[in-house]
């Protein structure tokens, strides 16, 4: 198994200890996966199972935050469900892995379409995801995945709240 980080400067780098596939593979009580669909109802799932497992996990002042940063993911990986040419069958899958006092969440599409963050336009509709992303969660990235797709996962640090 993969040398667990100690510090937050240590996870702040997480995506260059380990691949992510490598963090799928954490003890059982150290993971919580979750299949979604790619329906607009996966959101408030998604956000459920997310507030749940870091209550669960003595980790709930970190609740709020991961709620809005999981919904922002699984919309993200919603709409592009909507549009066949770009998402490729499969499902959506949520992950959360409590590693230390850190908790990384993912969420696997099968899209390759790269995140690609924009400036923040506070006036449009959309296109403030990725912004909100950055803004509540010590760190985040995606990475390809070996059987296709991607995973998008978020960085956070229970002894603060991730705000920066």
């Amino acid at each position: 198994m993969v040398e667990q980080p100690t510090s937050t400067a240590d996870c702040l780098r997480i995506h260059h200890w380990v691949r992510f596939p490598d963090l799928l593979h954490f003890p059982s009580s150290e993971t919580t996966t979750t299949p979604l669909s790619p329906q607009a109802d996966s959101v408030k799932i998604a956000r459920d199972v997310t507030r749940a497992t870091l209550g669960t996990w003595g980790f709930g002042d970190l609740g709020d935050d991961a709620a809005l940063v999981v919904s922002e993911l699984v919309t993200n990986a919603v709409r592009y469900a909507l549009y066949p040419d770009q998402f490729v069958g499969g499902q959506i899958t949520l992950t959360l892995v409590r590693i230390s006092r850190h908790v990384v969440l993912a969420v696997c599409d099968p899209s390759d379409k790269i995140p690609v963050p924009k400036e923040p336009d506070f006036v449009s509709e959309n296109g403030r995801g990725l912004y909100i992303v950055q803004t509540y969660s010590r760190d985040w990235g995606w990475n390809h995945l070996d059987t296709g797709g991607k995973a998008v996962w978020a960085l956070f640090s229970h002894e603060e709240t991730g705000r920066r």
